[in-house]
């Protein structure tokens, strides 16, 4: 795996490095003590998988909030996605800022503890699949508006799926 660091301190894309032969490919998603190594949170809890019928749909700003922030390994194994992450710790010289990669097989984003998620579908039948550092708790679930003006995220494509919860989430 190759670690790329992005804009926002701790964040990271990461690269497989792929082992090729006849057969087709072979290549490590994870490793706690490579992840260790770079001071990234080794710790999974759990795993989720997000399918995602059409173009256009978007999924987020979401976080947990204190104290069962979370880090998250994201991965889009099927289709392609536009992911967006938005620093929300406080005390960050990155406060508010926000960051976006395309992700698709072979990529995978790094979201540290205090920072909001979210992504936007860039083709039809998408899957992305989540590696979590803490279980999800509902009541300590919480997000910020995919379109809030102060932040200006700049979304690849017209939203064309957004559930009725993340369109309600407030502004920052």
């Amino acid at each position: 795996m190759r670690f790329e660091p992005l804009s926002l301190p701790g964040a990271y894309l990461i690269e497989l490095e792929p082992i090729l032969d006849e057969r087709g490919h072979f290549a490590r998603t994870f490793c706690r003590k490579t992840f260790e190594e770079k001071g990234l949170n080794p710790h999974l809890e759990q795993c989720s998988l997000s399918f995602n019928r059409k173009k256009g749909t978007l999924r987020g700003m979401h976080f947990q909030k204190t104290p069962h922030e979370e880090a998250k390994l994201v991965r889009c194994t099927r289709g392609q996605i536009y992911d967006v992450i938005v620093d929300l710790r406080a005390d960050s010289p990155t406060y508010r800022q926000w960051v976006a990669v395309y992700l698709e097989e072979g990529r995978a984003l790094y979201v540290p503890e205090g920072f909001a998620h979210g992504f936007q579908t860039l083709l039809d039948d998408t899957e992305v699949f989540y590696q979590i550092s803490y279980p999800y708790v509902p009541s300590h679930a919480a997000g910020i508006r995919w379109d809030d003006p102060a932040l200006g995220i700049q979304w690849p494509l017209e939203v064309s799926v957004i559930s009725p919860k993340d369109q309600e989430y407030p502004s920052l």
